[in-house]
């Protein structure tokens, strides 16, 4: 037997879960994701990886501007689900919409909840310092991520991981727990149990504002700062120069020792003092720039010990 569902997502993190769904051989009615958006410096219409996925697929695909809309639900409910599986979809569901499955909406969730509900989970548990953290596949309701677990996968989180390499974990570790738990609602014996009220935190969007570094910090802090934003947002400094202050994102940084020195200023090369010990910054990318190592990046940019870093 086979359900009968919609798939609702939009970055590369879904589109493997699409994959293995549809690979299972379960009927996938629908796709749902965001509608395209112009990007580049031509900008071009892009599609989201799922819907470029959903068509190499031969699955119809929905870019609605909001699930809000009557016409949607209303059209949503006449597919005639099983169910629906969200994976980073980008828009809240209403509980018409929560209801009109058979069994509901299963969401993917790429932390242990209770900690860290919300958009940004993977970003947040490196930030935070975690060691641990995990997918897991939630009953919807119309809270933010307050449903009952399904199932569940931990995951390490290793000293180098950055938010790039944990998120690529994640989404395989998720990917692959949907056959299994698709299998297990056919059978029945998919338990749902209820979320703890203790431990709960809130993985909020980042700002830029917050990915700035402040070099008042201690520095053990400070590379899980640069770790947990790398690469995208990027943890962030200003660079001065004769003609202004300049943005440069840290991608890669590690511990280094520091005397008396005042926080934000440069020690030697690319070691900066910090609130408490020192950072050395390995890989950075300056505004309108690629990429580069630390001495491909000192090359091209003037920066003499004693430059106070903002």
């Amino acid at each position: 037997m086979t359900l009968r569902l919609a798939f609702m997502g939009t970055p590369d993190f879904a589109a493997r879960s699409l994959a293995e769904i549809a690979a299972a051989g379960h009927e996938v009615a629908r796709v749902y994701t965001q509608p395209p958006r112009r990007r580049g410096r031509g900008q071009a219409e892009q599609k989201t990886p799922v819907h470029q996925l959903a068509e190499v697929l031969g699955i119809p695909v929905s870019t609605p501007a909001s699930f809000r809309d009557p016409a949607v639900i209303e059209d949503f409910a006449s597919l005639d689900l099983d169910l629906a599986a969200v994976v980073a979809y980008g828009q809240i569901l209403p509980q018409a919409a929560l209801d009109a499955p058979r069994l509901g909406c299963l969401n993917l969730h790429a932390s242990l909840l209770p900690r860290w509900r919300g958009a940004a989970p993977i970003q947040r548990a490196i930030m935070a310092g975690d060691d641990l953290t995990g997918v897991q596949l939630q009953q919807m309701e119309a809270g933010l991520d307050t449903g009952p677990i399904l199932l569940s996968e931990t995951v390490r989180i290793s000293p180098t991981d950055t938010a790039a390499s944990l998120h690529d974990k994640l989404m395989d570790a998720g990917a692959l727990m949907w056959p299994r738990a698709l299998a297990a609602l056919e059978r029945g014996s998919l338990e749902a149990v209820p979320q703890s009220d203790d431990g709960v935190t809130y993985a909020s969007k980042i700002s830029s504002a917050e990915a700035r570094i402040d070099w008042t910090r201690p520095a053990s802090e400070l590379v899980s700062h640069v770790r947990g934003l790398s690469p995208f947002p990027g943890a962030w400094f200003e660079l001065p120069t004769e003609k202004g202050p300049v943005r440069v994102k840290v991608l890669m940084a590690g511990l280094a020792e520091a005397g008396n020195t005042s926080p934000g200023t440069v020690l030697d090369g690319l070691t900066i003092a910090c609130g408490d010990g020192a950072l050395t910054l390995t890989r950075l990318q300056r505004e309108g720039k690629g990429a580069m190592d630390a001495a491909t990046f000192l090359n091209g940019n003037n920066v003499p010990p004693g430059t106070v870093l903002g």
